[in-house]
C-alpha cells in the first residue's frame, strides 16, 4: 500500500521515491472485473448503471434490479433481477416495502452471485419503490458478503414533497448499509444537463465519469497503483464520506477543482476530512509536477493529521486532459459539535 503524508517539502519527493518500486511489486494488486460489480436498483438506477458499464467497456460486471422489464434492455451480457411476477403490472411503483420483501426473497440468488466480489457500485433513485426499498436491502446483502458498498442515491426535486419525504427515509437505510453513501441532487442535476442541452432522464455524465474513475483505479496498471487495501482503509473511517470528480486541463489545476466542487451533490462541507483516496489520470503528456499541483489542491483543505492515499495513471484516451476521482471520508456532520 502506499500512503502519502502531507509534509512541509510537499508531496513531489514522496512520488519520486515511489516510482522506483512500481514494475517491482505492484503487479500483482489489480483486481479482476469479477470484483467490482455495478448494480442498478430501480429505473433511474439501471439506466444509469448500463450508461456507466458501457462508459468503462464493460470491465466490471453488471447488475441490474428492477420490477419493470424495459429496464433490463440493451445488456446482453449482465445479471438481472426481476422483483415482480408475470401478473403483476405494476411492479413495485410506490410500494418500498413490497421491492425490500421482494429483494430479501432473492437473497440466496444475490449470496451466490457476490461470491467474487469485493467492491459494489450501487446506482439507484430514491422516493419510488424499488430503488427505495430494494437499495439497501440488497446493500445490506452485499456487505454481509464482504464487499465495500459505494452507493450513489439521486434525492427527488424539492417539489416533490411526498416523494422527498420518502427518499429521505431510504437515504437513512441505505446509510446504515453502505460504506459511503453520496447524496445526488437532481435539482443541480438537470439545470448542469440543462446547461449542456442534455437530458438527465436517460444518463448522468458525471455518474459515469465516477464509475469509469473507481474501475479504472482498481483495474488498471498505473503510475502509482491503488489497491482495495488502500480503498477500505478510507471508508472504513468514522464520520461521513463522499465522492467528487473532476475534469480540465492540466496547465490549470484549479479548474480542475471547481469543476470536482460543482459535482452535482447534496450540499456537504468537506474540509477538514480525515481520509482521502485521490486518483489522478491523465494523458501521455501528464507529468509529476502537474500531479502533484492537483494533489495539493484537493487536499489543502483536509484535516491537518488527514491519511491521504494517492494513485496516478497515463492513460492514452484523455490526451490533453486530468480527470481526479476523490473520495473524502471522516467528514464531520455539520449538526456536530466542534
Amino acid at each position: 500500500m502506499l500512503g502519502l503524508e502531507i509534509r512541509e517539502e510537499g508531496i513531489f519527493v514522496t512520488l519520486i521515491d515511489s516510482l522506483k518500486f512500481i514494475d517491482v511489486q505492484l503487479q500483482g494488486w489489480l483486481m479482476e472485473s469479477s470484483q467490482i460489480l455495478i448494480a442498478g436498483v430501480g429505473g433511474i438506477g439501471c439506466s444509469w448503471a448500463k450508461g456507466a458499464w458501457s462508459r468503462c467497456d464493460s470491465e466490471a460486471d453488471i447488475l441490474l434490479i428492477d420490477a419493470d422489464n424495459e429496464s433490463f434492455s440493451g445488456v446482453e451480457s449482465g445479471h438481472v433481477l426481476r422483483l415482480g411476477t408475470v401478473v403483476d403490472k405494476l411492479g413495485c411503483a410506490s410500494l418500498p416495502p413490497l421491492a425490500e420483501q421482494r429483494m430479501r426473497s432473492v437473497s440466496s440468488v444475490v449470496s451466490k452471485l457476490m461470491e467474487p466480489v469485493e467492491l459494489v457500485i450501487l446506482l439507484t433513485g430514491l422516493g419510488g419503490g424499488t430503488g427505495t426499498g430494494a437499495a439497501h436491502e440488497f446493500a445490506r446483502q452485499a456487505r454481509l458478503s464482504g464487499a465495500i458498498v459505494i452507493a450513489v442515491s439521486a434525492m427527488p426535486f424539492e417539489v416533490q414533497s411526498t416523494r422527498l419525504k420518502i427518499a429521505e427515509d431510504g437515504f437513512d437505510r441505505l446509510d446504515k448499509f453502505a460504506h459511503v453513501t453520496v447524496r445526488l441532487s437532481l435539482e443541480r442535476l438537470a439545470r448542469q444537463a440543462r446547461e449542456k442541452g442534455r437530458s438527465w432522464q436517460m444518463g448522468a455524465e458525471w455518474v459515469e465519469d465516477l464509475v469509469d474513475g473507481l474501475v479504472r483505479t482498481l483495474l488498471r496498471m498505473g503510475l502509482i497503483n491503488l489497491d482495495l487495501m488502500d480503498l477500505r482503509a478510507i471508508v472504513e473511517q468514522e464520520g461521513n464520506a463522499t465522492l467528487l470528480v473532476g475534469m480540465g486541463e492540466p496547465e490549470e489545476p484549479e479548474k480542475i477543482l471547481h469543476s470536482a466542487m460543482m459535482a452535482p451533490l447534496a450540499a456537504l462541507d468537506v474540509s477538514g476530512a480525515t481520509g482521502c483516496l485521490i486518483q489522478i489520470e491523465g494523458g501521455l503528456g501528464m507529468t509529476l509536477s502537474q500531479v502533484d499541483s492537483v494533489a495539493r489542491l484537493f487536499t489543502e483543505a483536509l484535516d491537518s493529521d488527514a491519511q491521504v492515499i494517492l494513485g496516478a495513471r497515463v492513460s492514452e484516451d484523455l490526451a490533453n486532459t486530468i480527470r481526479v476521482v476523490t473520495l473524502l471520508a471522516g467528514i464531520k456532520d455539520s449538526n456536530q459539535p466542534q
